[in-house]
């Protein structure tokens, strides 16, 4: 089985490769099979324990030229699955408005034109955002998020994103590919640097303070935000990818399950399971950019889609700080 992941060398990418290498996949519906070739599409190399791996061919380049490398299926050949998770981020994206919709938009449908010209349509997989949805100014704040609320993007990336659904869904309706949307939540805590994510913030002030640095938090304490764990959202990932046509169900976009929660709930989750003294280590100051931004995304949601498919969100902000820790320990732990 030959598989693509776009974005392989990022965080999420990453750990779906691990995931992959680790166990067989089942792709839409068939018998679980090992991954023969895994190939990891990124501008930049991915972490060296997956290059070692002989399964793993390493696709560096911007994904417009890769994909014109040669060939009805470009620098690549053909595959049975693919997991579309390349992009900009949102505050990058709302800063650089050129930047999100090549890389955004513009790569997107050429990745899908790429997956027409196969034999055989591949099952793909699009890295959805709930920034697909928003509070239109004209109507009034957004209430709880169900499996039919109509998105209403208030961002560049989140109309990005849902130009991207509506592009998976009509290319999966006319038989070029076998597409399924999910919709990520924020995911938290990603280990490493900070990102150009408006929400990059949800991890850092988690991150920052079990590392001994300081964080800033740049919306008020009790903003309400819906956040997936890591293994959580890798779960909804490979759960599009597995099941088949049927069980899949709508072409529309699927809501992954989500932990409501607020910033001031997170730092008293860090600091029971770390201790008092991490919670002194962030920095409460509001940003006129980035919490508004964050403000105009739901922060409760009603998934029964995904639950009927076995997918559930972690039961508190304290299991995922303690799995952070677990995967991540603190010097001298």
């Amino acid at each position: 089985m030959r598989v693509v992941i776009t974005g392989g060398a990022g965080f999420l990418g990453a750990m779906l490769a691990r995931r992959l290498l680790a166990g067989p996949l089942a792709v839409g519906g068939a018998e679980p099979a090992d991954v023969d070739e895994l190939l990891l599409v990124d501008i930049v190399e991915p972490p060296s324990d997956l290059v070692a791996d002989t399964r793993v061919r390493a696709v560096v380049g911007d994904l417009h030229a890769v994909l014109d490398g040669g060939g009805d299926t470009g620098g690549i050949g053909e595959v049975d699955a693919v997991f579309h998770l390349a992009g900009v981020v949102s505050g990058a994206a709302e800063a650089d408005f050129d930047l999100g919709m090549r890389t955004n938009l513009d790569a997107t449908r050429a990745l899908l034109e790429w997956t027409r010209r196969h034999r055989v349509p591949p099952v793909l997989v699009f890295t959805s955002s709930l920034a697909v949805f928003g509070s239109d100014p004209a109507i009034g704040p957004l209430g709880v998020v169900d499996d039919d609320t109509l998105p209403r993007p208030q961002s560049s990336y989140g109309v990005q994103k849902f130009i991207g659904e509506q592009l998976v869904a009509d290319y999966t309706r006319k038989g070029f590919l076998r597409g399924r949307s999910v919709r990520l939540m924020t995911v938290s805590v990603r280990p490493g640097r900070p990102n150009a994510a408006a929400s990059s913030f949800l991890s850092g002030i988690v991150r920052e303070p079990l590392a001994g640095q300081r964080a800033v938090c740049p919306v008020p304490a009790d903003t309400p935000v819906a956040l997936s764990s890591p293994r959580r959202t890798m779960d909804g990932i490979l759960c599009a990818a597995s099941v088949d046509d049927a069980t899949w169900g709508s072409r529309t976009a699927m809501n992954l399950p989500a932990l409501s929660t607020t910033p001031a709930e997170m730092v008293g989750a860090l600091a029971r399971v770390a201790g008092p003294e991490t919670a002194d280590l962030i920095d409460w100051t509001d940003d006129p950019t980035i919490a508004p931004i964050v403000r105009s995304w739901p922060a409760v949601l009603r998934t029964p889609r995904a639950e009927g498919l076995g997918l559930v969100p972690e039961e508190s902000f304290d299991d995922i700080v303690r799995a952070y820790l677990a995967d991540n320990p603190r010097p001298g732990a």
